[in-house]
């Protein structure tokens, strides 16, 4: 029951998903004239109300749960696609995106991994890998369903549609059934007492609080992971379509590969779930398939490259989504996953924030996303080498 309600919160989310607003950055700024950089300013602006309401939120996930967390994330996610529905200037669409980016990057990232980890200890995991799944699941369904009313009715006509499915599955059930913790109702983490950490055999569940773990070298390492990672994975998400329009591919063509990247994103969550590899190996490898994809995505001048630059770029997607909500909770404990998150958060969603200015500004110095895509692939790799150190910190 937790696994579905964050499940399909995961799915509203991808509402305010930059792979799903990359489907309007064409006919928006067409009808605006809007730069690329400016459009992708919204994107930044939210990320960075996320990093500034991400510590309140862990907390506040730690001593009252997910339920009123997540239900009020997608009313607001919903609200304000509507907003962007009627939005006439950059300065209305920065407000309404702006926020709905901030739910996407806080609220929603803090609310859907933390009630997973309370609830899942040996089976955290798998649990996690049908998390990023259901997440999968939303880019694979949301970006062509919007690219389709778009096609059909107009980009107003898009941000409606968005508006409705996060209204339809990302408040009612979160209401009424996600508990904060097993031991609030009397079971135990994976229904089974004792349940330990899955990360080392015969291992105790740490425990950290935040304090100590701010003292573990693992910490900022993956702090540096994050932050050299998550421009990536915002800014190719963003900026992938329009950069397959400019090289020549049709919107439908762009849209399945958008469709293609998030469908290989899906599977390889399951993969990574099942694999019994260390966090950190899952992590280091995924950020290598990356750094491929943005190397492909170079090079792309036919859908069939396009294609390839999907698949690789979504596995690492993948295999990123799963194992890092994993190691978080595997290396510091369930007991102040929340607050640890909350703190943590701002590397994640300020990398979010960079990533598709910085694509937006090169391609409008440039003239084109190449040297966006290079930049992409260096930081990926860096990301790689700075993961593969950090090793887990001895459990308290």
């Amino acid at each position: 029951m937790i696994l579905g309600c964050a499940s399909l919160s995961n799915v509203a989310r991808q509402a305010a998903a930059v792979a799903t607003l990359s489907m309007f950055v064409v006919p928006m700024c067409a009808d605006f004239g809007w730069s690329r950089a400016g459009f992708s300013g919204a994107v930044s602006l939210g990320s960075l109300l996320g990093a500034l309401a991400a510590p309140l939120t862990g907390a506040l996930f730690d001593r009252h749960g997910s339920r009123w967390l997540l239900a009020a994330s997608a009313l607001a996610v919903a609200a304000c696609s509507l907003a962007l529905a009627g939005t006439w200037s950059l300065v209305s669409f920065y407000v309404a995106f702006g926020i709905s980016r901030m739910m996407f990057s806080a609220p929603f990232d803090v609310g859907t991994t933390a009630a997973v980890a309370k609830w899942f200890v040996r089976r955290r995991a798998r649990a996690m890998a049908l998390l990023a799944m259901a997440a999968a699941f939303g880019l694979v369904v949301l970006p062509p369903l919007a690219q389709f009313v778009i096609s059909a009715h107009g980009w107003r006509a898009g941000w409606v549609a968005l508006a409705t499915v996060a209204l339809a599955i990302g408040v009612l059930p979160q209401w009424f059934f996600l508990v904060r913790q097993p031991e609030d109702v009397g079971l135990a983490p994976d229904g089974m007492p004792g349940a330990r950490e899955d990360f080392g055999a015969g291992a105790p569940e740490a425990a950290y609080t935040p304090r100590e773990a701010l003292a573990t070298p693992a910490l900022w390492l993956l702090v540096a992971y994050t932050l050299l990672v998550f421009p990536v994975q915002a800014g190719l998400s963003l900026h992938q379509a329009p950069h397959l329009l400019e090289r020549g591919l049709s919107p439908g063509t762009a849209a399945a590969v958008v469709s293609t990247f998030s469908v290989m994103a899906a599977v390889a969550s399951l993969g990574f779930g099942a694999l019994r590899l260390p966090p950190r190996l899952s992590l280091c490898a995924g950020a290598l398939l990356m750094s491929l994809g943005a190397v492909l995505m170079h090079a792309v001048h036919g859908a069939a490259l396009a294609f390839a630059a999907a698949a690789a770029f979504g596995t690492g997607i993948g295999a990123l989504l799963t194992m890092l909500p994993v190691i978080w909770a595997n290396y510091f404990g369930r007991a102040h996953f929340g607050a640890i998150r909350g703190i943590t958060l701002p590397a994640q969603v300020g990398g979010q924030a960079l990533g598709p200015l910085l694509a937006g500004a090169l391609r409008d110095a440039t003239g084109d996303y190449g040297a966006g895509m290079v930049l992409f692939a260096v930081l990926s790799a860096l990301a790689a080498v700075t993961v593969a150190f950090a090793r887990p910190p001895s459990p308290r």
